[in-house]
């Protein structure tokens, strides 16, 4: 199913992407695709995702009812007694063996939503980032299943007065210790999940969540390589897509310069390789070494591959430890001639223009949630003025703090390769400044300052790890790196299990076995992916001699001067439309239901970026059902 989802993904590319769906079609899709839930512990869940867990727990209570009702009808008195046992002891035992037989369904599709270059969440609509929910629930269930799987076990063992079979490893049977080892690291990694912890220690979610090396290997010791095949498809996707940004991250990426705004906030610019094509509201990892060797981030890019073809584009807000260091680190006296940085991905939607079914796009942000946005409007407005194509208006609302908060606007446009005329993009933007009854003209002496990063021969443009024929690539690896394998554990399997075993099961112990699968899936997942890395490296390698000396001043003047009517050195035709569209609002807050229902047009896409009460406020209008032609869609990076 991957290695034909990377055939389709791979001709999709050759069609024209920015085709507009039939009404039809939109009309059936946008019906499901409303908010079902708004607040609750899931979130906000559309009816097509309501649909489908719903299902899924179905699933699970079926096949745990159906596996009691076999077992149970196999437990007597008759046999209790014969075993020298009590029914309901036998009744638990049974129990405790069907809940890890359900668990394993949901282990099943666990690593999917978190393999982020895989073709199938693209094959099925999906983002990496919009899946992470998913992970979050299945992880849930998963651990209560698993954890009452245990529990059953340890209250059985005790009534039948048999405590020592928790420190048994059988030979060639189940292996309690490593099933106790599993559950161990799972409840860690659990326990650092919830919410609460997770943003308070973000860093000690972070860094235990890498017990899912332990979680897996001691899985297949406990349950044997050949029922650990259930979880084999979803895994075996996750470590190539792990694998590819391993070696994506080993090299450093080339920083051309960095924008410090006056609200702590910085942009990075990266080389890009022209070759590389992202979709709007695309991903990237970023690590910088200086900080944490790590700790991987996700920021939205800001920058449009058709606009900027050899530059990339990031917008980091400083509000964690993490961005604090780096902020501190750009914003310091001292000149910053040069930052080590590795990246992956970019990660995104496999179309990039699926908001042109809509007649009009409103964009509700708050704070730094208006990042997502930038690269939408410079996507319109490209295809609106380099393209002639018809675009839907675009209506912005953005809530910020202070009035500093107002040079974000600022980054809307590159700062080259902007066409002259952007009217026609038709854009509108209501900015609410909510702390501030009135301009603060202290502002003007905090103007955004540019750094630029000398080049060093070793860095390279960023890239795609597979080139331009990720998907090609990405599919050859799946599919060749699985027949290794194969041919691999034949070769061992004749010529060194079976001569001791001979197929009985009972000689050759389960632990040796499994690690030799566990092994000659890593070696075959490493041979594969590093030749194809390997061989579109050399054209990188190609591309990274070209970077050329970029030093220049740093300006002191920006465009961020202009919301504050000061200094216009750097005014520009663009910025001229982008400062004509604005409207400022101070000491309010914006009116969403009123702004939402006064749009005209049979399909209005209302987009939200920002806090979670502003996202279950739109929500909440959308589902609402007052407007047919609303269709929301959450843009959050919240786990």
């Amino acid at each position: 199913m991957a290695v034909l989802g990377c055939i389709y993904l791979h001709l999709g590319k050759k069609r024209d992407d920015k085709q507009i769906k039939s009404n039809e079609e939109k009309n059936v899709l946008s019906q499901w695709k409303r908010p079902a839930l708004v607040k609750g512990p899931l979130g906000v869940v559309s009816w097509i995702e309501l649909t489908f867990f719903t299902m899924f727990l179905a699933l699970l209570i079926w096949s745990f009812g159906t596996y009691l009702q076999i077992g149970f009808e196999q437990i007597t008195p008759k046999a209790a007694a014969k075993s020298g046992e009590k029914v309901w002891e036998m009744k638990l035992e049974s129990s405790a063996l069907r809940l890890g037989l359900v668990g394993n369904i949901v282990l099943a599709f666990l690593f999917f939503p978190v393999a982020r270059g895989s073709s199938i969440l693209p094959l099925f609509g999906l983002t990496s980032e919009s899946s992470i929910k998913y992970h979050i629930w299945l992880g849930h269930i998963v651990m209560t299943l698993f954890t009452a799987h245990g529990l059953c076990y340890i209250i059985y063992w005790a009534a039948t007065g048999e405590l020592s079979e928790m420190v048994k490893w059988e030979k060639t049977g189940v292996s309690n210790i490593a099933g106790e080892l599993t559950l161990l690291a799972g409840l860690a990694m659990w326990a650092t999940t919830f919410p609460q912890i997770r943003r308070k220690f973000f860093e000690l979610f972070f860094y235990t969540h890498y017990l899912y090396i332990v979680f897996v290997v001691f899985f297949v010791f406990h349950v044997g390589i050949a029922y650990s095949c259930i979880m084999l498809p979803n895994l075996y996707l996750f470590m190539i897509d792990r694998y590819l940004r391993f070696l994506q991250s080993r090299q450093n990426v080339r920083m051309l310069s960095s924008r410090l705004l006056p609200c702590e906030t910085v942009e990075l610019n990266f080389s890009k390789s022209p070759e590389l094509e992202y979709s709007t509201t695309s991903i990237l990892f970023i690590n910088v070494p200086s900080i944490s060797k790590l700790q991987w981030h996700p920021f939205t890019i800001t920058s449009n591959s058709s606009l900027e073809p050899e530059k990339l584009s990031i917008v980091i807000k400083k509000e964690g430890s993490w961005s604090h260091k780096l902020y501190d680190i750009l914003s310091t006296p001292s000149t910053v001639e040069r930052l080590n940085m590795a990246v992956e991905g970019p990660y995104g939607p496999s179309s990039s223009t699926h908001y042109l079914r809509h007649d009009t796009l409103v964009m509700v942000s708050g704070g730094s949630g208006i990042t997502p946005f930038f690269s939408i409007i410079r996507e319109i407005i490209f295809l609106s003025t380099a393209m002639n194509r018809k675009t839907p208006k675009i209506f912005l609302v953005s809530v910020f703090k202070n009035s500093a908060d107002l040079t974000m606007l600022d980054l809307l446009l590159p700062i080259t390769g902007s066409p002259s005329d952007i009217s026609r993009a038709q854009l509108q933007i209501e900015a609410y400044v909510t702390r501030e009854k009135q301009p603060n003209m202290d502002n003007n002496k905090n103007l955004i300052r540019t750094i630029w990063f000398k080049p060093n021969t070793s860095d390279q443009s960023v890239s795609a790890i597979l080139g331009c024929n990720y998907w090609l690539w990405l599919g050859a690896i799946i599919s060749c790196s699985f027949i290794i394998y194969l041919i691999l554990m034949g070769i061992i399997t004749r010529y060194y299990i079976y001569p001791i075993d001979h197929n009985t099961n009972k000689i050759f112990a389960s632990a040796p076995r499994a690690a030799i699968c566990m092994l000659l899936i890593c070696i075959s997942i490493a041979m594969t992916a590093s030749a194809v890395v390997l061989k579109n490296k050399n054209r990188n390698a190609m591309e990274a001699k070209q970077i050329q000396n970029m030093d220049a001043p740093s300006p002191m003047t920006s465009p961020g001067s202009w919301f504050h009517n000061a200094d216009r050195e750097l005014e520009s035709l663009p910025q001229q439309s982008l400062v004509q569209a604005t409207n400022i609002h101070y000491g309010s807050r914006p009116d969403l239901k009123k702004i939402l229902f006064e749009c005209e047009g049979s399909s209005i896409g209302a987009f939200v970026a920002g806090p979670k009460q502003m996202r279950h406020d739109v929500a909440t209008i959308c589902a609402s059902g007052l407007a047919n032609n609303l269709h929301f869609e959450s843009i959050s990076f919240s786990w």
